[in-house]
């Protein structure tokens, strides 16, 4: 992939905070370190925090928008920067993935400039040796590959596939397909957006040599909350779910038994039973007693809840899975 091709693009990353003192710095420093790209802003929104986030960012003089957690919403904070950012390429990304690569924008972006995919996501590797070691691997392969409208026959639910967590999409289009339609999505915003523009003709390129570190350990009751919101998702938004939940997941198990068994990894071997069935019980949970409707809710979060929706602690959104 020619990098040079990308050195005139104008790029907005468009980050959430929370709580994030231990991460921020060094995060935006690899931002800044970024080369082929003409990085045009980075808009940062940190939700109101129990730590000393505010207090480094003032410090270090960065820009950012301070809401409450009244207003934390990971669609609406999102669609919000979005339709304001100045750039022509959106990248969203989460406060605790780590950049090494000082040519990860160019090399995650480059789809889109030249026309070839009108959004794009990035390989996601992690550090431990658990479960997640073998979902990443599952849902982040070493080689690239492009999805349409061509692939859902064959690919079901997974041609929806995309992760704001790392990922980038051409700003005209997100403002085209009205971003999430101003809903307030606690969880899978990525893979609403994806559906939308899946199913308008665009295509989504999955970019393997861009890579982020992103690596979490997580109790069985994170995962059973993150998959029950997963599940009401589904019940919300029939049209996607009818495109094979049971499959995709199934999918990934049996992936994931496959090759912790070719790896002897006993760790993973012991914990698989009870890690699938709190997925399996969360998302049947989220399905059979989930809200119905879809529409926009100004709840007032509490400090937990703004950590469970932030995915920082308790998995809700960016942990693990995506």
């Amino acid at each position: 992939m020619k990098v040079s091709s990308t050195s005139n693009a104008s790029v907005t990353v468009v980050c959430p905070l929370f709580n994030a003192e231990e991460m921020v710095l060094d995060f935006d420093r690899s931002l800044r370190k970024q080369k082929g790209v003409r990085l045009t802003e980075v808009r940062y929104v940190l939700t109101e925090s129990s730590d000393h986030t505010k207090d480094l960012l003032d410090a270090a003089e960065i820009r950012y928008k301070h809401i409450p957690r009244s207003d934390f919403s990971h669609s609406l904070v999102r669609e919000e920067e979005a339709m304001e950012a100045r750039g022509k390429v959106i990248v969203f990304l989460t406060q605790d993935v780590v950049i090494k690569d000082e040519d990860f924008l160019a090399k995650l972006i480059a789809p889109i400039i030249s026309g070839e995919a009108q959004a794009t996501y990035a390989r996601q590797k992690t550090k431990y040796d658990n479960i997640e070691k073998y979902t990443r691997k599952h849902n982040y392969p070493a080689k690239s590959f492009t999805v349409s409208k061509d692939d859902i026959k064959k690919r079901g639910l997974k041609t929806f596939f995309f992760s704001d967590a790392a990922g980038a999409v051409d700003a005209s289009v997100f403002r085209r397909l009205k971003g999430y339609d101003g809903k307030n999505l606690p969880i899978s915003e990525d893979m609403y957006f994806a559906y939308k523009l899946i199913t308008h003709g665009g295509k989504i390129k999955y970019v393997a040599d861009a890579v982020v570190y992103h690596s979490h350990k997580f109790k069985l009751g994170e995962l059973y909350d993150r998959y029950k919101l997963t599940g009401e998702f589904m019940k919300q938004n029939p049209e996607i779910a009818e495109h094979g939940i049971t499959s995709a997941g199934g999918g990934m198990a049996k992936s994931i038994l496959r090759d912790a068994v070719k790896d002897k990894n006993l760790k993973v071997l012991g914990a698989y039973v009870p890690n699938m069935a709190a997925r399996y019980m969360g998302m049947t949970s989220g399905k059979v007693f989930g809200r119905k409707g879809n529409k926009t809710d100004t709840t007032t979060y509490s400090e937990k809840e703004v950590e469970r929706q932030r995915g920082r602690r308790y998995m809700f959104m960016r942990k693990g899975v995506r």
